[in-house]
């Protein structure tokens, strides 16, 4: 029989992988946190995490005006866990190694979906001609 292989994402859109492979780092990083920031803030940003690789699996299968409220949900909360990792890196419960990796990640990300929003828009202006 065949092996299963754990990092075999080829299957994914580059952004989830993307989304993905950033929250493995974050993930590390969360375990480690201090046990005030573990349960509150911590989680807070796991959770923002989880939910922007849902959102961007659900517009992976949407269609084009489903899609576009998808992304820019994911938008607002790429920013919002931005300030908040922020914030963790502020209090020191995050050092500017870390901070800077995973500020770099959800940079990057946000440019992936702008370029995502851009796509949808020409194809949408397009379409009405």
């Amino acid at each position: 029989m065949g092996e299963f292989n754990h990092n075999n994402g080829t299957n994914l859109l580059p952004i989830v992988k993307h989304a993905k492979d950033t929250y493995i780092i974050w993930f590390e990083y969360f375990q480690k946190l201090p046990k005030i920031h573990r349960y509150t803030l911590g989680l807070r940003i796991d959770d923002l995490f989880v939910e922007i690789i849902e959102n961007l699996a659900s517009a992976g299968f949407s269609k084009p005006p489903e899609k576009q409220d998808f992304i820019n949900l994911t938008i607002r909360k790429n920013d919002t866990l931005k300030i908040l990792l922020m914030v963790l890196w502020e209090v020191k419960s995050l050092d500017n190694k870390k901070y800077i990796l995973l500020s770099k990640q959800l940079d990057e990300l946000g440019k992936m979906l702008g370029g995502w929003i851009l796509h949808l828009q020409k194809q949408n202006s397009s379409s009405k001609i």
